[in-house]
């Protein structure tokens, strides 16, 4: 009974890591060919990074906040397009770094989900938080890096200040989402490195009392629940 009961929650875990491995990217959406075709003013120029003309339109008194049919602003746009003098001249002129888009997606957790290391750190130079809830599913930066495997910006992040215990609205931290979303690869296994030696707290559990230990565990993760136990998971 007792390898019936495992085996049926790992694979119950498994369809779920399948059905949840593309909703950050589902939710997170860039702007597509058309609308860029239609941007004018500010989100013309943010997604060319065109900063002479963000320069001029600022100081004629646009819009900074001006949003796009799916809520984007010029800085959304400038960070999904990946220009970072963009981004630093929309800063510079006043933007909102805390900005959310409809899906409630601020910039910083637009560059964490596109694993854009560049863009988030010049964010956060420019004072960007690393710690807002962010998405329909009360996560953070955080959460959706480390779900993705994207070691190096989970370290960014980590450094700073995002809170390392956040828990969603699906009851998951950064550190159980590294386990319950990953592939237990050597990127998804660097992730919950850094979350452990950050000092993440290793006893908080799912909706369902599953300790990240016994999740690492059930899905076979060997080297996940190796770091974990040295650690003193439980």
């Amino acid at each position: 009974m007792k390898i019936w009961t495992a085996s049926f929650a790992g694979f119950a875990l498994s369809l779920l890591a399948q059905a949840m491995v593309a909703l950050p990217a589902a939710a997170q959406v860039a702007p597509s060919a058309a609308e860029v075709q239609a941007y004018q003013g500010l989100h013309r120029a943010a997604w060319r990074g065109d900063v002479a003309q963000i320069d001029a339109l600022a100081a004629r008194g646009a819009d900074l906040e001006a949003r796009d049919g799916l809520g984007r602003t010029p800085l959304h746009v400038a960070t999904h397009a990946r220009q970072g003098a963009a981004v630093s001249a929309l800063a510079r002129a006043g933007a909102r770094l805390d900005a959310l888009d409809n899906d409630r997606y601020d910039a910083v957790t637009i560059a964490a989900v596109a694993d854009d290391v560049p863009t988030l750190a010049l964010l956060l130079s420019l004072g960007a938080s690393a710690g807002l809830t962010t998405s329909r599913y009360d996560g953070t930066a955080l959460i959706a890096a480390a779900h993705l495997g994207h070691d190096e910006v989970v370290r960014r992040l980590i450094a700073a200040k995002a809170p390392l215990d956040h828990v969603n609205n699906l009851h998951w931290t950064a550190l159980i989402e590294s386990i319950v979303l990953g592939d237990g690869g050597p990127r998804h296994q660097r992730v919950l490195i850094a979350l452990v030696d950050a000092g993440a707290n290793l006893q908080l559990t799912d909706r369902q009392g599953n300790t990240p230990l016994q999740l690492a565990r059930t899905r076979g993760y060997a080297a996940m629940a190796e770091k974990l136990a040295a650690a003193g998971a439980k």
